[in-house]
């Protein structure tokens, strides 16, 4: 099965993160920038501006892995799946769609973060505090993740519920930081808690029955 580009040359393409599930773009493909993204597991594109094939990320090494690829049922418009290395954008935005007309909130935040981290390491920008915290090395992230637990610790005592969510705030944004130092991700993460998830289920359902 594939895209009838006999319908229509070009195919809209709908390029999503396969993790957040946050819509990056939209382009379009031919048939040739298609057959070139089955052969190389990467995004190819047809610019209609300018009258050639687009491999995503050829310029700025924003390149798109892609995950997957769905086909619509009249075969005519693609959905990616794809890890995005960097921004999707040309504007240096993660996804395109970023002017907002409606507010609608259905972020993963704790994704934003991590891919916020990964785009500093990449594009180091000036001031920048994540940046600092990763050109002075794992032991100054670790003291900071230490300082921030005892913060946590401090803020807990205390009747201030507002404090409490702040101090919990700067400890999970620096042991993001110290995952992005170990390149662990938030899928390592969530893989490990479905695990013990699941034996914990197993537990419950083994107690149900009784023992063998």
């Amino acid at each position: 099965m594939k895209p009838d580009f006999k319908k229509q040359i070009l195919i809209p393409v709908i390029v999503q993160d396969y993790q957040s599930k946050q819509i990056l773009m939209l382009a379009y493909t031919n048939e040739e920038a298609y057959e070139k993204m089955l052969d190389t597991g990467e995004t190819w594109f047809y610019s209609r501006s300018r009258q050639r094939l687009w491999h995503k990320g050829e310029e700025s090494g924003h390149i798109q892995k892609i995950k997957g690829i769905m086909l619509d049922c009249d075969e005519d418009t693609l959905l990616v799946y794809v890890e995005q290395v960097g921004a999707a954008c040309h504007t240096e935005n993660y996804s395109c769609f970023f002017n907002e007309i409606k507010a609608f909130d259905d972020r993963n935040i704790f994704l934003e973060l991590e891919h916020l981290i990964e785009e500093r390491k990449s594009n180091p920008i000036e001031q920048s505090y994540t940046n600092y915290l990763l050109e002075q090395g794992i032991d100054k992230v670790l003291k900071k993740v230490g300082e921030e637990a005892s913060e946590v610790i401090i803020a807990s005592k205390n009747p201030d519920k507002v404090e409490l969510v702040g101090e919990i705030c700067d400890l999970l944004y620096h042991l993001f930081v110290l995952m992005n130092q170990r390149e662990i991700t938030l899928s390592d993460v969530e893989d490990k808690l479905k695990v013990r998830h699941q034996k914990e289920q197993n537990k419950k359902i083994f107690h149900q029955k009784g023992s063998y």
